[in-house]
């Protein structure tokens, strides 16, 4: 008969039932703000549902649908993109893309990445779906999929016309930017601060300054019309924490780049990394009928959860799982869950399976061992 086991571990390290009061958030000059961790975790948010223009953020979408693309295999770094008539026609930021001009995929995210080319991110959207008019669908529908719910997309590079407006909030990029760095790859380019396309022809200079001058930063994307002000998805990675911070209608550069260090301070100076103890979540499970007694467990994925520094709440990892399984045990069959948990809120859950195959014993294993057992009995 299968049963379920819950087990709930308070840790000793953390102690006491009242939530620790973390210090106030620096003065940060915008429209709105947003602090999360790089698992979609939010820290902070200032005004952050608004509807406001991103301006070239707007190229994070472009990004991730590429990214995500290259990993289902439909293009590759070495895919060839030809530029449009539509793609050259588009103003600011460029590398002046000619119609019939022929570049990588590869060089194509370079110019997006780092020199926020808008005839590229065209170029590319075009390519992935047709049109850009059918990439901006994608993008929409994507945006929806992640739980977007102040976003929709006009364009693939945020270049507005007077009469469409791309539309997001703080919260959304810092979860759009969450997704995005689930390919790290895309880090070999927002991380870069400078570098050439068309054969070291054209040099390419990263928008984003803070790369030279913040400690961990990797990207992502800068943003500036004058309709939405200056803007940036910034994130950083230090001591196996990365922060994602997102300001929107800042005023000036300086403004947009002492917001963005605020809030990444406070991430690194308030928070830490914790990896969850799951020896007991993961102990063998015993089998019925099977040819092995018991099969091993793992935990499908262990990367650390953010928690203040100085938590006074109380630190729990519940665990539910079965206590018996039935031969035949599948390879990645889903046995149970452990919760982590800060008092009544959840930071994270963690799917156990069967870490290996155990397969049912058949009618003559039984009767062997039936035999064997017998055999015994008689001696």
């Amino acid at each position: 008969m299968k049963k379920q086991l819950c087990l709930i571990m308070a840790l000793a390290l953390f102690c006491g039932s009242t939530a620790y009061a973390l210090p106030q958030m620096g003065e940060i000059k915008a429209k709105s703000a947003a602090l999360y961790d790089s698992n979609g975790q939010m820290l902070y948010e200032m005004n952050a549902s608004e509807p406001l223009q991103p301006a070239s953020v707007t190229k994070i979408m472009t990004m991730l649908l590429a990214m995500e693309a290259l990993e289902r295999g439909e293009v590759s770094l070495d895919t060839m993109i030809t530029g449009s008539a539509h793609a050259e026609s588009m103003g600011g930021t460029q590398i002046w893309l000619k119609q019939g001009e022929q570049l990588t995929l590869d060089e194509m995210l370079k110019a997006i990445a780092i020199g926020s080319a808008n005839d590229c991110a065209v170029a590319v959207a075009e390519h992935l779906a047709g049109t850009e008019e059918a990439f901006v669908e994608r993008m929409n529908e994507r945006a929806k999929e992640l739980g977007c719910k102040s976003t929709t997309f006009v364009n693939a590079n945020g270049l507005d016309a007077d009469s469409q407006k791309t539309l997001t909030s703080a919260r959304d990029l810092a979860i759009i930017s969450a997704e995005l760095l689930k390919h790290p790859q895309i880090i070999t380019y927002t991380s870069t601060w400078m570098d050439t396309v068309r054969n070291g022809e054209f040099s390419l200079a990263n928008t984003n300054k803070m790369l030279k001058t913040y400690d961990g930063m990797i990207g992502l994307k800068t943003g500036y019309i004058s309709e939405a002000g200056y803007c940036i998805s910034a994130a950083a990675t230090r001591d196996d924490m990365t922060f994602i911070a997102t300001v929107m209608g800042a005023e000036t550069k300086d403004d947009r780049t002492n917001a963005v260090k605020t809030l990444l301070d406070y991430g690194f100076t308030n928070y830490t990394a914790y990896t969850p103890d799951l020896t007991e979540a993961i102990k063998p499970i015993s089998v019925e009928l099977g040819k092995k007694q018991s099969v091993n467990i793992k935990a499908k994925q262990t990367q650390p959860v953010i928690i203040p520094k100085e938590s006074n709440g109380n630190i729990t990892i519940e665990i539910e799982r079965q206590e018996l399984l039935n031969a035949p045990v599948k390879e990645g069959q889903l046995i149970g869950t452990a919760t982590v948990r800060d008092g009544t809120r959840t930071l994270m859950q963690i799917e156990l399976e069967a870490a290996e195959n155990v397969e049912k014993l058949s009618f003559s294993d039984i009767y062997i061992e039936f035999m064997r057992f017998a055999l015994m009995k008689n001696n």
